[in-house]
């Protein structure tokens, strides 16, 4: 079974009956105020969804008397909550709208195909009436990759959500390949995987409430990604409903017959067609895991280990390291709860080993067979103890693992506050990632104090390195700061061109595993070069003529 979408908050995270992870006693409330630097926190609340209006439907009674015969009277929905739900996606920037109730560009109607040879008929019909057609999975994209954006002014618009499409097809435990339908959320897929003994090992912060061909469709990474791959290491073959019909890429293990395109659909965000299946790369369910922390006096430091492991070639499934703020913020942040790094016991002992000045917390984490992650582990503390770290055992990582998929649901209760969260992510050269990480939070601090609501006030500004790789490695930003009511869009567009501006003139890629959606399309032309950008254009024209693929997305 998939999520009922009437148990999801249309504007904002997670489940409507989840419990609230900062009720309005909470302690954390006066040490956010008092970092922030705000005389108080004000009521922001969401508008309801019975006050806002929605845009009259653009779609013709024929043009809906037509879906309805592909997809069935219970498959096409038109009712507000519906519309409302698929408007956008899960972005900061999403959300100033949403939970303001500006909701202009809502599409017009919601499908559910039950088959991929309803998505081709759904595809086929919004080309020949030139109707916008928005893929949608779980709708968790945070750049603007879901948005119900028109083909032209005025123009119709379809969001076909593809979260009926759940059949694993087939495992084939010889080759260690699956054969799985794109519209399965994490949870669903992982538990029929594992039935099976096996596992696909992509778990994104977002797992719980995304899909197989959302994580294609932008590339995406999960937090085991050292092991497992990112989406575009692990998709053997898709299958895409395309204006032009099925497009089913090579499924071979390696090929020289020209380029390998499952490289333009890893990527390609619904601009092309809509992922109907996939084939992916399983593995075995690990025999053991073992995560756990360790603390280093610098970030530098904390790099050179990460880098260290790497070119070892040491089997980790995660190397996780914050810089000293993002260790500061979610230690003291947690610090109520037993077990917490600012305990004074805890502060002594740290201070008398040297490290209470600016810590930087590492989490590593090893996933297999039981002897190979014994001696992994083994080798990445000995490379950790060189570069100068404090082991802490399997603390901290058993704390980080229990609740990896929590933080997205603090952000709501966040912005019930008049408080701003945003993250982005890049990524570059070992060479380069100390230098790109003090340019970013650089670009992000003066951004954040030219953009403030009362004189004292500030943001706070922090990352971490999630995703590693023999040359180079990611960096994730995640960025807090009072909002100014009055103008809370262009506050966030000033923060994040600066930001995005700053990752570019440095040497990053204008996203590692978010996508480009329509936040990032302006700076994408710069990263990609007249040639590329000429070569993707081409590719689109060809696959979808008239423009009704995603539009406003990658390209622009």
């Amino acid at each position: 079974m998939t999520i009922d979408r009437g148990t999801l908050r249309w504007n904002g995270w997670g489940p409507v009956k989840q419990e609230n992870p900062l009720p309005g006693d909470a302690p954390q409330w006066g040490w956010i105020e008092e970092t922030l630097g705000v005389s108080r926190l004000p009521s922001t609340p969401a508008v309801m969804l019975h006050d806002i209006r929605l845009p009259h439907c653009r779609l013709t009674d024929a043009q809906l008397g037509r879906l309805r015969e592909i997809v069935g009277e219970n498959q096409l929905r038109t009712d507000d909550y519906e519309r409302a739900f698929h408007a956008r996606g899960k972005s900061y920037h999403d959300l100033l709208y949403v939970r303001a109730g500006k909701l202009d560009m809502a599409p017009d109607a919601v499908v559910y195909p039950r088959s991929a040879d309803e998505v081709l008929a759904v595809v086929k019909l919004c080309a020949d009436e030139e109707i916008a057609l928005i893929p949608y999975g779980g709708g968790s994209s945070v750049v603007g990759g879901i948005n119900a954006i028109s083909k032209s002014l005025g123009g119709a618009i379809l969001t076909l959500d593809t979260t009926l499409l759940t059949r694993i097809i087939q495992i084939d435990k010889v080759s260690m390949t699956a054969r799985i339908e794109a519209g399965i959320y994490g949870p669903q897929l992982e538990e029929q995987l594992q039935t099976h003994g096996v596992t696909l090992g992509h778990y994104p912060q977002s797992f719980n409430y995304s899909t197989l061909g959302g994580w294609i469709a932008a590339r995406g990474a999960g937090q085991q990604s050292n092991r497992y791959g990112k989406a575009e290491k692990w998709l053997v073959s898709a299958k895409l409903a395309t204006p032009k019909g099925f497009w089913t890429t090579e499924a071979t293990p390696a090929s020289a017959a020209g380029p390998n395109l499952n490289q333009l659909v890893a990527g390609s965000e619904g601009t092309l067609g809509v992922i109907v299946e996939a084939t992916v790369k399983i593995h075995d369910l690990p025999e053991r895991k073992d995560y756990r922390g360790y603390l280093f006096k610098t970030f530098a430091a904390g790099v050179e280990a990460a880098r260290r492991i790497n070119h070892a070639e040491i089997p980790v499934a995660m190397v996780r390291l914050s810089d000293a703020p993002e260790t500061y913020f979610f230690q003291t942040f947690s610090s109520s709860s037993s077990g917490g790094l600012k305990s004074k016991l805890q502060r002594a002992y740290l201070k008398m080993k040297g490290f209470d000045e600016a810590p930087c917390l590492m989490l590593i984490g090893h996933e297999g067979p039981k002897d190979t992650v014994i001696w992994a582990q083994e080798q990445t503390e000995e490379i950790c103890k060189r570069q100068g770290a404090l082991a802490l055992g399997t603390g901290p990582g058993k704390r980080w693992y229990h609740g990896r998929f929590d933080s997205p649901a603090v952000r709501d209760p966040m912005m019930d506050r008049g408080i701003g969260i945003d993250t982005l992510e890049t990524s570059t050269r070992w060479s380069n990632i100390t230098k790109l990480h003090d340019k970013v939070v650089d670009a992000i601090d003066t951004a954040m104090a030219a953009n403030m609501p009362e004189q004292h006030a500030r943001g706070i500004v922090m990352a971490h390195v999630s995703h590693s790789y023999p040359d180079g490695a990611s960096l994730y930003f995640t960025f807090i700061f009072p909002r100014q009511l009055d103008r809370e869009v262009e506050q966030w567009q000033a923060i994040k061109r600066a930001a995005s501006d700053a990752i570019l003139m440095n040497g990053g890629t204008i996203s590692h595993h978010h996508g480009v959606g329509a936040d990032h399309v302006p700076w994408l032309a710069e990263e990609k070069g007249e040639i590329g950008m000429a070569l993707l254009k081409a590719t689109k024209r060809e696959m979808d003529p008239k423009g009704v693929m995603n539009p406003g997305k990658v390209l622009g």
